[in-house]
């Protein structure tokens, strides 16, 4: 069963908030500063102004850390604010990814790359499945619409990750938001056109 990654337990003490946002910003501001997950424990903890000890009782271990800043990025940077409209949802997307390409770039190409693409897949998946039911619910069945939903999630998150990690330097978002367009339109024709059968 895949993790829920869309939500966050809530952390109730100030302090312990406090710390894991110092260690979730120094992880992103060194990971994209050196281009490499190659960041040491010690390294982010000194960063973060805590100890080791902190890092390890938050996070588990430095992999979780890396990996749940990326989350959090994800979540207050994008999906927080992300518009209704399909372009500008896209292109919003393209614009963080792009904003944050040496983080994530990093992340895609390092040791955690397996559980950081499958939890960003954990974060987009709610929001394709319910697209495609209110586009396609009265055409396919549930388990039609998840399966799909989990199909075109996998599928989008790989030309991201593409992007991310080979595009061209500097990533042009508005260029790689008309391509989604393009997969996207082509995919709905498609299905739609197979679900009249």
């Amino acid at each position: 069963m895949r993790a829920d990654w869309t939500t966050e337990a809530p952390v109730k003490d100030r302090r312990v908030r406090r710390s894991r946002a110092a260690l979730m910003g120094a992880a992103v501001e060194l990971v994209t500063e050196r281009n490499s997950t190659a960041v040491s424990v010690s390294e982010l903890a000194e960063a973060a102004d805590v100890s080791r000890q902190v890092l390890y009782q938050q996070f588990g271990d430095r992999d979780a850390l890396l990996l749940e800043a990326a989350l959090d990025l994800v979540r207050r940077e994008l999906l927080a604010d992300l518009p209704d409209d399909e372009r500008a949802s896209l292109l919003a997307l393209a614009r963080h990814f792009a904003a944050h390409r040496r983080f994530y770039r990093a992340l895609l190409t390092g040791t955690s790359a397996f559980a950081f693409t499958e939890a960003l897949t954990g974060l987009f998946l709610p929001l394709n499945r319910r697209h495609l039911g209110h586009a396609l619910g009265d055409r396919l069945g549930e388990r039609e619409i998840e399966d799909l939903a989990t199909f075109l999630t996998g599928g989008a998150g790989a030309v991201v990750n593409a992007w991310v990690v080979g595009g061209p330097d500097p990533l042009d978002a508005h260029e790689f938001t008309d391509r989604l367009l393009r997969i996207r339109s082509v995919v709905t024709a498609t299905i739609t056109k197979e679900a009249d059968r």
